[in-house]
């Protein structure tokens, strides 16, 4: 496993973003891992987080596209920290642009945040987390009525390795057989796992015996076969 996807583990953990014990999703699935991006909430925690999505952005679809698109809420600072890292790691520079959840009729009008998209522009999209890839149902459409654009992916910070909406293949595959488009994470549950599984962080162990059972559990349920 790549050394920043260790240090990105062990961010969350530390941050509280990913949390274990007993939570009801949205999907309504109980889990024993619930992952809330919404934590970040400090400068340094948030350069941090851009800086890993960067390298993932790198590694997995290369620099050559021209915008990143978060969807609002969660979207919005991911966007906007993660084209920060980019111009700082690689001296590359991407525009940010987030919808809004209602149009603006008066002054900036519109329903964007951020940069306009022109037609020919090369777009990843950032998120989160994607559980059941309903986010994407209601983003895809809007990205697609502004311009002429090629999406070139979809990065998010976590693969939970769990079935989308048609209970057959995980939400990330079901994106890609939807909408064709590549969806990647800076890590998955599988790698966070192996990475926590007995091991202390800050003293204490993360994923001991016990809940490494309600984690097999839940994908025995859930997970992709």
């Amino acid at each position: 496993m790549e050394k920043y996807k260790e240090e990105f583990i062990k961010f969350m953990v530390d941050s509280e973003v990913l949390k274990f014990g007993d939570f009801t999703l949205k999907s309504g699935r109980r889990s024993p891992f619930f992952m809330n991006a919404g934590a970040y909430v400090t400068g340094t925690q948030l350069s941090r987080l851009g800086e890993y999505y960067a390298k993932a952005i790198h590694d997995n679809f290369g620099l050559d596209f021209d915008v990143l698109f978060g969807p609002a809420y969660k979207g919005i600072p991911l966007s906007v920290a993660t084209s920060m890292a980019i111009s700082k790691l690689y001296g590359k520079d991407v525009r940010y642009c987030s919808n809004r959840k209602e149009v603006k009729d008066h002054g900036d009008v519109g329903i964007l945040l951020g940069s306009r998209l022109n037609d020919g522009d090369r777009v990843v999209m950032i998120e989160d987390v994607t559980t059941s890839g309903k986010s994407i149902e209601e983003t895809y459409p809007i990205i697609t009525a502004q311009a002429d654009v090629t999406i070139k992916g979809l990065i998010v910070s976590l693969n939970r390795m769990e079935v989308g909406l048609g209970g057959k293949v995980s939400a990330l595959d079901e994106i890609k057989d939807k909408y064709g488009i590549e969806a990647r994470a800076i890590v998955n549950m599988e790698e966070v796992v192996e990475y926590l599984y007995n091991r202390q962080i800050d003293g204490r162990v993360v994923i001991d015996e016990a809940l490494k059972a309600s984690i097999d559990k839940y994908y025995d349920e859930y997970g992709v076969k």
